[in-house]
């Protein structure tokens, strides 16, 4: 196992937290509208749905295979969505962050963008990560135009990489990466970003 992969991580807007059980009731809320899981392999439609994802998602990190947290947005205390780390691979000091997900109300408030630079902080300045990687389905623009804007670096496409249960059932996967040199002006540029993205005393 990563030690200390999935500590606690505080921002100004979101915390991350390891994922657990006390956060199904918020994620089932924040977890409702459809445009959420539109890319997603694995949609959450419903409370089964969610209930067997969380289940999976505690249990891969206990086990050390992942490293699944709660988005939870600092001023109420709500989890609000999810990311997590995949991919491990420890021995080549790399990993993916990926299964990311946020409520439809947190859009474009800077919560992704945070939750962006504490786990990019973290695989870089304390599990000592030289490339961190990130991939989506290469149809999903927003998706796409986000990871660009990080920036990390567009390194291809992966065809025929995944079944899933939309858009003809087959997808290809864009993969996108940081590496440790490109770390400190990716950091620099996502906290500028942030600053712009929060208004004075933050969202409420």
């Amino acid at each position: 196992m990563w030690p200390d992969l999935t500590r606690r991580l505080e921002g100004e807007l979101v915390v991350l937290e390891p994922l657990d059980a006390r956060h199904e009731r918020d994620l089932l809320e924040a977890s409702g509208d459809p445009e959420i899981w539109r890319w997603m392999p694995s949609p959450i439609t419903g409370p089964a749905e969610l209930t067997a994802w969380l289940e999976l998602g505690i249990a891969e990190t206990r086990a050390g295979r992942e490293g699944a947290f709660a988005t939870v947005d600092r001023a109420t205390g709500k989890a609000i969505g999810s990311t997590r780390y995949l991919a491990l691979r420890q021995e080549h000091r790399g990993l993916e962050i990926g299964w990311t997900w946020l409520g439809r109300a947190w859009w474009r408030t800077g919560a992704n963008v945070e939750a962006k630079l504490l786990m990019l902080e973290h695989a870089f300045e304390h599990l000592d990560c030289m490339r961190v990687e990130f991939k989506t389905d290469a149809r999903n623009e927003r998706s796409r135009a986000a990871l660009a804007a990080l920036p990390a670096r567009f390194e291809g496409t992966f065809r025929h990489h995944m079944v899933v249960p939309y858009g003809g059932g087959i997808r290809d996967s864009a993969y996108y990466s940081v590496i440790s040199t490109e770390w400190p002006d990716v950091r620099a540029h996502l906290a500028e970003r942030l600053a712009r993205a929060t208004p004075p005393g933050g969202f409420t």
